[in-house]
């Protein structure tokens, strides 16, 4: 399975038509086949970055689906849609991706993924993107995923890792680590962007400070569900 991650820097005036493009193009469009499904549907938190950004993360299903896929929006069916979409944009940054080896998301059955656009409750995600030092990018990924990833399996918890993934290969920087991260308390939310976090927590023999033996650089951005998005 590949991921397709975008990042979209919508035009202010156009933000309702650009969602309703996904909303009634592009998800309704994939689920007429097999090969690609619209996951996740988000925008920028206020206030936790740039202004009308729009984040969407496509699941196809593997290279061979994926240059169908393409090749429908370059010379095909898609190719009208994706011109009308890019009037409602500025930009669009493109990266596509593979689940790590103990990503929990590793392969989605297509025919349990939502496309009529049912609403629900909004989610709040923390998208973390990691850069390893380099030659260290092995021993982060080990690291994440048996010290990390476990640390946050407690019942009383604040985040959980819905997918994990890195570029893939040729597509993208490769000392890169991408973690879609669905919060559940958005009071303890609250406390971590308002309060310094304790020393205890930042001490050695914890990830806050082993993980800088393999990695020190990475951004953080608060994604808000749509009402329709079919993963939240």
């Amino acid at each position: 399975m590949l991921l397709m991650h975008e990042v979209h820097k919508v035009k202010g005036k156009a933000e309702d038509d650009f969602e309703a493009a996904f909303r009634d193009g592009w998800m309704p469009m994939l689920a007429k086949g097999d090969d690609a499904r619209l996951l996740w549907y988000a925008n920028h938190a206020h206030g936790s970055g740039m202004s009308y950004q729009v984040v969407t993360v496509t699941a196809v299903r593997n290279g061979e689906a994926w240059e169908r896929l393409a090749d429908r929006v370059q010379r095909g069916d898609l190719q009208s849609w994706m011109r009308d979409l890019d009037e409602l944009r500025h930009d669009v940054y493109g990266t596509l991706q593979q689940p790590l080896p103990w990503s929990p998301m590793h392969d989605i059955d297509f025919a349990t993924v939502p496309t009529d656009g049912t609403a629900h409750e909004p989610t709040m995600y923390m998208e973390d993107t990691m850069w390893p030092h380099d030659g260290k990018l092995v021993d982060y990924i080990e690291a994440c995923g048996t010290v990390y990833s476990l640390s946050l399996d407690h019942p009383d918890r604040f985040i959980t890792i819905e997918s994990a993934v890195q570029p893939a290969f040729g597509s993208q920087v490769r000392g890169e680590v991408t973690l879609m991260q669905k919060i559940h308390d958005l009071g303890r939310l609250g406390q971590l962007l308002s309060k310094e976090m304790a020393p205890a927590h930042r001490a050695p023999g914890t990830w806050m400070y082993d993980a800088l033996d393999v990695r020190d650089q990475w951004e953080s951005k608060l994604l808000r569900t749509s009402i329709w998005s079919p993963l939240y």
